[in-house]
């Protein structure tokens, strides 16, 4: 209903994939060349991947930095696209952002307060931040995600302000849960970039 109503009036021209800068944010480890991130940054020709430094040890500060850098340098609006860690470095980082943001989507957030969470420094990403969302933005959680329960992933998009959408039984959403050309996704990420205003 959401994706439908935001864009009822006349006036309303749809945003097209073309007319933002999309950043694919991944998360630990990187997203290899079969995830579906990887398959949308070669897809989209505006989009591009936020590099860390590190993949297998990440630093907050640094992660963080990086992504902001990325969002600075942007000259259309911007769509964020982030995967595992990448959901909470760039939710960490929105105070940042600048108001340059057109709309977020989040897929597969881990539980980052969750003490046995591994490895153990991911926890430093931790806890998320629970205020509303200045822009709007999906998040995607899967009921058999062995870095996020269920109910933490619903919570945490409530008090976001974000529009949560339960996958399934998809494990954690990425390639090793088969999820390397994952149509829905696709379609769901252009029915919601479709929303947003340029």
């Amino acid at each position: 209903m959401w994706l439908r109503n935001r864009c009822m009036l006349a006036t309303c021209r749809a945003m097209k994939a073309k007319d933002a800068d999309i950043l694919i944010i991944p998360g630990y480890m990187n997203s290899g060349a079969h995830h579906w991130q990887t398959r949308w940054e070669a897809k989209l020709s505006t989009a591009r991947r936020v590099e860390q430094a590190e993949w297998s040890k990440p630093v907050f500060e640094d992660w963080t930095k990086r992504l902001v850098a990325e969002v600075a340098r942007a000259e259309k609006p911007v769509v964020l696209v982030a995967h595992s860690l990448g959901v909470a470095t760039a939710v960490q980082a929105v105070p940042e952002f600048g108001g340059k943001i057109a709309g977020a989507f989040f897929v597969a957030p881990p539980d980052i307060a969750n003490p046995d969470v591994r490895p153990r420094h991911l926890m430093t990403f931790g806890p998320y931040r629970r205020d509303p969302l200045p822009f709007p933005s999906i998040t995607v959680a899967s009921r058999n995600d062995p870095f996020c329960s269920f109910d933490v992933a619903e919570d945490i998009a409530a008090a976001w302000g974000s529009l949560f959408i339960d996958a399934g039984e998809a494990g954690h959403i990425n390639a090793e849960s088969g999820h390397g050309p994952w149509p829905e996704g696709t379609l769901t990420f252009a029915k919601f970039v479709s929303t947003l205003e340029p």
